[in-house]
């Protein structure tokens, strides 16, 4: 990362949607990162371009929220190289200028959505939602194994009829074994997508999340460890 560059990480209390804010407008970011960490999105923060362009390519994001005119590398440039990537990743626009013409040069340039400043929070919300259900593969809007059913839309999961009490962190890593139909899911994917990008890579909390996630789901256990490869969701006879 270049000199006095800076990546600031927002911890988030849910998971399911991973978003990038670039904005050197530090109040600005920082408001907006909180808002979003409360409507559960895991959100890093870059300051300038620089870290942003980087930040970008690192870490798979469902979202950028870019601001248009940043120090260092210049935000069209970020989106232009985001399009050109071919990434999944989708990009929401900001900018101090609300022309049609501005619009629609941000939109050329590859960007999914563009939301002019001053902006009502809400509606920036609604629209960086509505890009992150573009950015993954369509999963069912109820996800259900065996007598487990879990509402990612409304937060609520339960088994046998009976509302389960899953903190946010449960609730993600969940969520996350489930979109996966099976397939195996690591601790690091897990890290990745549940937690934020300064977590300890080397921290048992996955593995004690998942431990107390056994043990709120009751038996027949629902979720298998893979010895050296992470969990999955294990099959359940009829």
């Amino acid at each position: 990362m270049p000199a006095g560059a800076r990546l600031s990480v927002v911890s988030s209390e849910e998971a399911g949607m991973r978003v990038l804010v670039v904005e050197d407008e530090r109040n600005l970011a920082d408001a907006i990162a909180r808002g979003l960490r409360k409507r559960g999105m895991a959100v890093d923060v870059a300051y300038d371009g620089d870290a942003g362009h980087e930040a970008a390519f690192v870490t798979r994001y469902d979202v950028v929220v870019l601001d248009r005119d940043l120090p260092g590398v210049h935000g069209d440039q970020i989106c232009a190289d985001l399009a050109a990537s071919g990434a999944l990743t989708r990009v929401l626009m900001l900018t101090a200028s609300g022309t049609v013409a501005d619009r629609v040069e941000g939109l050329q340039l590859g960007a999914d959505d563009y939301l002019p400043k001053p902006f009502a929070f809400d509606e920036l919300v609604a629209r960086v939602q509505a890009l992150g259900r573009r950015a993954t593969p369509a999963a069912p809007p109820v996800l259900e194994l065996a007598d487990l059913v879990l509402d990612p839309a409304r937060r609520v999961a339960t088994r046998a009829g009976v509302p389960m009490d899953l903190t946010n962190k449960e609730f993600g890593v969940l969520s996350e074994l489930l979109k996966a139909r099976g397939a195996v899911v690591s601790s690091e994917e897990l890290l990745e997508r549940v937690w934020d990008a300064n977590t300890d890579p080397f921290t048992t909390i996955v593995r004690v999340t998942v431990m107390t996630l056994r043990r709120k789901l009751g038996d027949p256990p629902l979720i298998e460890t893979v010895v050296g490869a992470g969990y999955r969701t294990a099959e359940v006879l009829p």
